[in-house]
């Protein structure tokens, strides 16, 4: 056999092994478990680190306060410096709404070793059980983040029926534009094909990861845990966390979202550049042999099957021209069950292989910003140390 055929052969191989030994990762029916309503609604702290959030709060923070829990809830808004109004917006949207109480308050700048958000949560779970204050539950969610008037009530009975320590739900992203209908999809295709979620609801598992948009975490559990101090140097807080959370013995649970939405508009393909390059490389421990590996991996697997098919068309090798065939079609398969979740056409299926093209350059310009000393830039703040792993 030609080199191409032996290499788009490998490719196929390795796409068998994705579609039935990674967790069945293309499944997308992992959604909130069985749910009972307790005896009692525990009490519930919602904290929300902002940032120039303003654009945002008018469609997010309302949904938070018309939540309809039977227990005592309230919320922590933590202006993280924003410089946009995004405190005095918040108070604002608090009086005109009115629904539960709210809190606004500014840590200041971070100290030396925390990210901005972890900073942001440290003051806010600090504020939340201050003054005999001691909810059971925190709602950590992004001020991005807009919540159905039920989510805080699903999540709580979710917890409480199942004994799980943190609950987290990946939020449906907005896909409006062309370039959201062709990269927001396979952000959390990837996503769960690195860490597949029927794996990281394994009771016993050893893969553990959280979608930073939404978590309910048990204090306890955040106690225990020693977060959010335990993981402040992580740009990749959300996975950092539910490590840290599985590591000292909480149970934790990962699914797709039916009542959050996040309503942040990536409107352009540079948005959508700098939400992935600002943390890919750190995704990766800021190795190059990992990057060079990813790169590897991502074009045997995505880009050698549509290669292999067309050359191999042209230059009549049949075996080339079958497997990559093949795989590519494999490939389109495992992508239509996210599609149909994100109510997108099924024909988008086929250019995955292009998309992956563009995450593969994101990724290497991740890499090279961490190189130039930019590391992960987001909102006038740069990140360029390595995540600190979460202490034992």
């Amino acid at each position: 056999m030609s080199a191409l055929a032996w290499i788009s052969v490998a490719s196929l191989t390795a796409w068998g092994w994705l579609l039935l030994g990674q967790g069945f990762f293309w499944r997308t029916d992992q959604r909130l478990p069985r749910r009972q309503t307790p005896d009692q609604w525990p009490d519930v702290a919602i904290v929300v680190p902002a940032r120039d959030e303003a654009e945002v709060l008018p469609v997010s923070l309302p949904s938070l306060l018309a939540q309809d829990y039977p227990g005592r809830a309230e919320i922590v808004l933590v202006d993280d410096g924003s410089t946009d109004g995004t405190g005095e917006l918040a108070r604002a949207l608090a009086e005109h709404h009115g629904g539960l109480p709210l809190r606004v308050v500014s840590p200041g700048e971070p100290e030396p070793g925390w990210t901005g958000k972890l900073w942001a949560l440290r003051h806010g779970i600090t504020l939340a059980r201050a003054q005999g204050r001691e909810p059971e539950y925190l709602l950590l969610t992004d001020a991005d983040i807009a919540h159905r008037p039920e989510s805080l009530r699903e999540l709580v009975a979710a917890a409480r029926t199942n004994g799980l320590d943190l609950v987290s739900l990946m939020a449906r992203l907005r896909v409006a534009t062309g370039w959201e209908r062709l990269v927001v999809p396979a952000f959390v295709y990837f996503f769960s094909q690195l860490y597949p979620f029927r794996r990281v609801n394994r009771p016993g598992a050893r893969t553990a990861a959280a979608a930073g948009g939404c978590v309910l975490l048990r204090t306890d559990a955040a106690e225990r845990a020693g977060v959010p101090a335990s993981i402040r140097q992580a740009v990749i807080d959300d996975v950092s966390l539910a490590r840290a959370v599985q590591n000292s013995g909480g149970r934790i649970w990962l699914g797709l979202a039916d009542e959050v939405d996040s309503v942040r508009a990536y409107p352009k393909l540079a948005h959508l550049w700098r939400m992935v390059s600002r943390s890919a490389y750190a995704q990766l421990l800021h190795s190059p042999l990992l990057l060079a590996g990813t790169v590897v991996g991502l074009a045997l697997v995505y880009l050698v099957p549509p290669v292999a098919l067309c050359v191999g068309v042209l230059t009549r090798d049949a075996v080339a021209a079958w497997a990559g065939g093949l795989a590519w079609a494999v490939m389109t398969g495992t992508y239509l069950p996210m599609l149909r979740y994100y109510r997108q056409p099924p024909a988008l299926a086929a250019l995955l292989p292009f998309t992956a093209l563009l995450y593969l350059l994101m990724t290497v310009d991740s890499a090279v910003l961490h190189h130039r000393g930019r590391g992960a830039a987001w909102k006038g703040r740069t990140y360029v140390r390595p995540e600190a792993a979460p202490d034992r």
